[in-house]
Formats: structure tokens, sequence, C-alpha cells
């Protein structure tokens, strides 16, 4: 961390009313080691970035936002299937993780899919999810709504930093695997000026979460794509770094304010860094 600079200038906080032991957060690009084209906190293994700064940039985020154990990082191909963070002691290929247990960070990445988070209004379960056109398209949301096993009313969601309505550009045939799941999902998609389609995930995402009966929704105002000082884009750079975003219980006598570190200028010499490939 810079001189003057906060946890909120590398963070962002979900600005959702979830309950005191429910804490999130997602990452930008600021706060890192790695070197150009993955400046600065990248925070994927499997991008070319040197495993090292990987590794060091993964250390500095869970200094910054207080981790109590290493999240579960997933192997993300870009499908529906949804995994028992506490099951995990390596990454496994999956697109969605959830807990009851506190102290488990679920964690995806992104770099222009969206993160999907969701939590119960009574703070007993989170997810995480990576959603990007595929993954919504195949169902990835419900089936971590399923798997939560809590009516939908009582779920809060949050969308985290994803690429925008005005920079996605899709074909056609994109625009047709959703509607051919809801053809309401025809107002997601306006002409581009090439003769394709721009899609607006983030409204896509918001339509199914209505459909499947959650409607405490929140987040969904960053464009990943038009912010690079701040975001990781694929579709801007293609070799890029990732974000993350995460969420995780904690016990019921701790708040988020006590879980959450005050904002430092440094960090403490890394020791044994974590360096498995995610």
């Amino acid at each position: 961390m810079n001189a003057g600079e906060t946890l909120r200038d590398l963070l962002i906080f979900p600005d959702w009313p979830a309950p005191p032991q429910v804490q999130a957060v997602s990452t930008t690009r600021r706060g890192g080691v790695s070197v150009p084209p993955y400046d600065h906190l990248n925070l994927a293994m499997h991008v070319g970035d040197d495993p090292i700064s990987v590794a060091e940039n993964r250390r500095r985020l869970a200094v910054m936002a207080g981790f109590p154990t290493e999240p579960a990082w997933l192997e993300q191909v870009h499908g529906t299937t949804v995994v028992a963070a506490e099951a995990m002691d390596s990454p496994v290929a999956a697109d969605a993780a959830w807990t009851r247990l506190p102290g488990r960070p679920c964690v995806v990445m992104t770099a222009d899919c969206l993160p999907v988070l969701l939590c119960d209004r009574a703070g007993t379960v989170v997810a995480a999810i990576h959603a990007g056109w595929r993954g919504l398209a195949g169902g990835v949301i419900a089936a971590a709504v399923a798997r939560l096993d809590v009516a939908p009313p009582d779920l809060l969601a949050w969308l985290g930093p994803a690429i925008g309505p005005t920079a996605f550009e899709v074909g056609a045939e994109v625009r047709a695997a959703f509607l051919a799941l809801d053809a309401g999902d025809a107002g997601c998609f306006q002409p581009s000026p090439a003769g394709r389609w721009l899609a607006d995930l983030y409204e896509l995402a918001r339509r199914q979460l209505r459909r499947l009966g959650v409607s405490a929704i929140y987040g969904g105002d960053c464009c990943t794509f038009n912010e690079p000082e701040r975001f990781f884009s694929y579709r801007r750079e293609s070799r890029t770094g990732r974000m993350a975003t995460v969420i995780w219980l904690v016990g019921s006598t701790e708040n988020r304010e006590s879980r959450r570190p005050a904002p430092t200028t440094g960090f403490p010499a890394t020791s044994n860094a974590e360096t498995s490939q995610s």
C-alpha cells in the first residue's frame, strides 16, 4: 500500500445490508507487486504471472481483508458446478463455492465475468459465483441458490465488478442462448455498431435472480473494461491479471468492523507464501 492510500482505494466492500457475521470484499488491480501486464494485484496462478508475485499478492490480500484462513480457490471452467468450500483441500474444477462454516472464505476470480455473492438474511450461509455468459446461460446462479437450501426471498445478492453493457460485445448465438431461456431477456441486448450485440451481464443476472425469487439485489455499477486504472479486463488486454471476490462467515461474537483491519501503509515481510495453482 502506497503512502496516503487506504483500504477503500484498493478494495471494494459491498454496500448491501448483509448481517454482521457476513464478511465480503472484492479486489481492484491496485495494491500488489506484479509487473505489467499483470500489474499489480493479480491473484491468478494460471495467467502466466510469476508465481512468487501471485503468492505475495494473495498474502497481501489476506492481510488487508483479514481472512481467517486461506480462501477456497477454484479452477473455474465457465460451468455450473457448485462445491462446498469446507470440502476442498486443493482447487477443484467448479464455478461457485458455498459454506455454512465460519472461517472458510469462498472466492471467485474474474477479469470481465460477473462475480455474484449470496448470503441469507440470518447470516448462516454464503456463496461466491463466477458468472460469465456461459455460466449464466447454463444456470450457475440457479445451481448455487439451490445448494444454499434457503427460501429465495430470504437471500441477498451482490453483483461485483464486471464488464459493462456498453462494452460487452457478443455474437447472435449468445443472444439466442438467453432468449431460448426467457424471451424477456431481449431487452438485455442492444445492437452494436459492428452489427453484433451489446450484452448487459448485470441485468441478465438480475433477471435470473428475480425469476428464482431473489429480489434483494445490490451492486452492478462498475465496468471492468472502461476502468483500466482500477480493474483487469481480459477483453481489453487479453494478457492480464484477475481480481478476486470473496465472502465468508465469522463467529457470532465477532462483527463486521472487528474483522476488518485498520488501514495500513505497509505489509510485513513475506514468509512461506502460498503458491498452489488455482
